[in-house]
């Protein structure tokens, strides 16, 4: 079914077969009356010849650059992304998109000369790279011809005007997670933060989202890790057992083992967790810690969980292998690209287009990307079990809803 466009309500809805079935993308709310577009089919003129790997045979040209080549384990992600890349085509029938597969190699020098090759074919938009320094390549590249860039990485420092992230920001995580927190009068904070630049983002945006609700910290204690060395990580974690009788929430962002051998930390050392709610993040979103009896009770923010599911069941059966859980934002940039194509006309990929405030959804529910190249998503707040999650505070279905 061929998708509409109505401009009059600051509304964009593009119909697109996901995941799972048919789903919405949308920017905008349910119920408007969906008008056609003049000039809705495209007919592109000649192309030029392409190098390298193509998928798809539509007349739209999107360059899809991904590190394939590189020799530092960074190709094992490329090719992932670039099947959920192919999954997300044959999944939208009819789809007027060519993707110009492009090798970065994971460095700069590689994402400009990807960008270069696939702007030079004839690319009006680039999806990718996926590492900050390939972005940042790419970015130089395209800003000389206008060309949008969505990227995949999750360094903000490489979002600017016309380069736009699709990734989950930890931002986004932390501002849901402790704005939850406050609702819940919770006010008074503790956190274990790892050092890093992951580190310092979780908590300047900890800082300001308490800060936000009203509320105090008590204590911030910052950590280092080495491989699987977590011996700084647990002398960080007893240094705060004398302020857990005065907080009412711990906020440990960092993933993996992280979570529990802090709390196993403050327990062995005889720390009371009874009036203490225990915050997490979107690295949380992983077996080993939602199914941790140890961490049952603990609140922690993500993407909604029924289309990656959906998505992951489909890549599975076609590839063999379970997808790592980012591999949807890679499938929803191939699907929004497609999606405008087919609803937006001639503007497609302008930045008017690409920024409309109300957003899109995708397998990963609400998300829309602002004028400075950072994204944010409806997210919503899960409680661990111990054997998976629940949620609390189910994601927003648009942006006017607030969180």
């Amino acid at each position: 079914m061929r998708g509409k466009i109505e401009f009059g309500h600051r509304r964009l809805f593009l119909k697109t077969a996901l995941a799972g079935g048919s789903t919405l993308l949308l920017a905008g709310c349910m119920g408007s009356t969906l008008g056609s577009l003049p000039g809705d089919q495209i007919q592109p003129g000649a192309l030029p010849q392409t190098t390298g790997e193509v998928i798809g045979t539509g007349g739209v040209r999107v360059g899809l650059l991904l590190p394939l080549a590189s020799s530092d384990g960074k190709a094992s992600i490329g090719t992932v992304f670039k099947n959920a890349a192919a999954l997300a085509l044959q999944n939208f029938p009819n789809a007027d998109v060519q993707l110009l597969v492009k090798d970065t190699g994971g460095t700069a020098a590689g994402g400009r000369t990807a960008a270069q090759a696939a702007i030079s074919e004839g690319a009006e938009l680039i999806l990718g790279p996926v590492f900050a320094p390939a972005v940042s390549g790419a970015a130089q590249a395209a800003r000389e011809t206008g060309v949008p860039v969505i990227a995949f990485s999750t360094d903000t420092s490489v979002a600017a005007r016309g380069v736009y992230l699709l990734s989950f920001l930890p931002e986004t995580d932390v501002k849901r997670t402790i704005g939850y927190a406050n609702s819940q009068r919770k006010s008074s904070y503790a956190a274990l933060i790892p050092e890093g630049s992951y580190g310092a983002v979780v908590e300047a945006a900890f800082r300001q989202e308490v800060g936000r609700g009203g509320g105090r910290i008590a204590s911030i204690q910052r950590y280092k890790m080495s491989g699987n060395d977590t011996s700084d990580l647990i002398a960080k974690a007893g240094l705060l057992k004398s302020v857990l009788g005065n907080v009412d929430a711990l906020f440990v962002p960092a993933g993996g083992n992280v979570p529990s051998v802090a709390v196993q930390a403050l327990m062995g050392q005889g720390a009371n967790f009874g009036q203490v709610k225990l915050l997490g993040s979107g690295q949380w979103d992983a077996p080993q810690i939602k199914n941790n009896p140890i961490l049952a009770g603990a609140w922690f923010a993500g993407p909604e969980e029924k289309g990656f599911q959906a998505f992951a069941q489909r890549y599975q059966s076609t590839y063999g292998a379970v997808p790592p859980r980012n591999a949807s934002v890679v499938y929803d940039g191939v699907t929004l690209a497609a999606g405008l194509i087919r609803s937006a006309g001639p503007q497609r990929f302008d930045q008017s287009i690409l920024t409309n405030r109300d957003g899109f959804i995708g397998i990963d529910g609400l998300f829309r990307f602002k004028s400075n190249g950072l994204n944010e998503r409806g997210l919503a707040v899960y409680q661990i079990t111990g054997k998976g999650t629940q949620v609390i505070s189910p994601a927003p279905r648009d942006f006017r809803t607030g969180f």
